[in-house]
């Protein structure tokens, strides 16, 4: 009884803190809409392309404007205040969803439409995403850090196991068009949220002031800093090649178990499920290291080759349901390592170069993976995921050996006589 008093004070200890507890509400109805919206927006494209390259394309232009302005995303949640940011995006979120649900009820949605809500979504994700990743860094104390940042990833996943479900009940029930709308009333509950935080229990910085530099300045923070760099590199390669389910998945649900969009919503929520479960055990941990994200990295690869094989629909379900667990603790594990790697006034820069990497890089990968999902099949979509993290996983594990061997140094000062004959110290490098 004691440890499991134990763990539930140490898995939520950031719930204690009002504006956090807030925030952490205030995410998981928003978020929720937003994984109802990305399985209608997904579905909707299948529908009216048949398509898994036009689909790509859709994804990807949601992401376009990270890969290419990331830094400035980050530049400007560095400068400018957070919260006030977050009030803008999330407005701008709300319309833009709103809107596409009144264009798809009226029946005057095109492909064309969503490429171009696609592409002003991703515009505004670009200044979203970094305010929001280190905007909880504000809302608690550096010892709540960690675990604020584990439980933020666990309602993301909570929300991937609600909100696909009711989505696919949704589109059975009553169309597509309300899977918009109701993503755009979250957005309300998550202004609201951020209206009744205390400011003066917010650990806010001075704002940066606007100087000449600032982008080079982060990346030769970046490039300087081993473990931000290396942890970046690696999660490049997994957010192009393996964080495209928005892709892989209905294909691989259409295309391999001929399902519907109920089966698709199947695959997500079991994801989240297990995502939630990973969270909690992410969240109660109280070490993190470089071998650890790359150990998460190479079961999150296996498992998800495990699920391009499955035989049905219900077996790829459960896969993906150790595909989830494994999954929140890469991002959980790269994502802690990047804010407590980084200085205060470099978060929000380091953060959008997370942000190029995790979310920027889909432009390249999801036509990538949208192309191989349709002309090699949806389970060689899946498959590549699985490959690309054990490549990856392998490789980082190689250069941490290396790094090991090479660090193995004398601990002490080696005394030498020179031809002078005096003694000097010298400490082995």
């Amino acid at each position: 009884m004691e440890r499991i008093k134990h763990f539930g004070r140490t898995t939520f200890s950031s719930l204690k803190i009002r504006n956090y507890r807030l925030y952490f509400i205030g995410q998981i109805v928003s978020l929720s809409g937003t994984w109802m919206q990305t399985v209608a927006l997904g579905w909707l494209v299948l529908e009216l392309t048949h398509s898994g390259t036009a689909l790509g394309i859709v994804v990807a232009l949601q992401f376009i404007p990270i890969l290419i302005l990331g830094p400035w995303g980050g530049l400007v949640a560095d400068r400018y205040n957070k919260r006030t940011i977050l009030y803008i995006t999330q407005t701008a979120f709300g319309l833009l969803t709103l809107g596409v649900s009144i264009l798809i009820f009226s029946g005057f949605v095109t492909i064309t439409v969503l490429y171009l809500f696609a592409l002003l979504f991703g515009i505004v994700r670009l200044f979203d995403n970094p305010a929001r990743q280190t905007f909880v860094s504000q809302l608690v104390d550096t010892s709540n850090l960690k675990n604020a940042v584990s439980l933020n990833a666990t309602v993301n996943n909570l929300a991937r196991a609600v909100g696909p479900s009711i989505a696919g009940i949704l589109i059975a029930g009553i169309g597509i068009s309300f899977c918009f709308l109701f993503n755009a009333l979250t957005y309300v509950v998550t202004i609201i949220t951020l209206w009744y935080m205390q400011g003066d229990e917010l650990h806010e910085m001075v704002p940066k002031k606007k100087g000449k530099g600032e982008l080079r300045e982060g990346f030769h923070y970046v490039m300087a800093t081993p473990v931000i760099r290396d942890t970046l590199i690696m999660m490049a390669f997994i957010g192009t090649f393996v964080f495209e389910f928005q892709v892989s998945l209905p294909i691989f649900a259409q295309q391999v178990f001929h399902g519907d969009a109920k089966s698709y919503a199947l695959l997500l929520a079991t994801m989240g499920a297990g995502s939630v479960l990973g969270g909690l055990f992410a969240a109660g941990r109280h070490k993190v290291a470089p071998h650890h994200l790359i150990f998460f990295m190479a079961a999150f690869g296996i498992s998800l080759l495990g699920v391009s094989v499955m035989p049905t629909l219900s077996l790829a379900a459960f896969g993906m349901f150790v595909v989830g667990f494994f999954s929140i603790n890469v991002t959980s594990l790269g994502n802690t390592i990047l804010q407590l790697e980084s200085k205060p006034e470099m978060r929000g820069r380091v953060m959008a170069l997370w942000g190029m990497a995790m979310l920027g890089s889909t432009p390249i990968g999801g036509p990538i993976i949208g192309f191989i999902g349709e002309f090699a099949g949806g389970r060689w979509g899946v498959a590549t995921g699985g490959i690309v993290a054990i490549l990856t996983a392998l490789g980082a594990a190689i250069a941490l050996l290396r790094k090991s061997r090479e660090e193995q140094v004398i601990p002490h000062s080696v005394e030498y006589r020179s031809d002078e004959a005096s003694i000097k110290s010298i400490k082995i490098p």
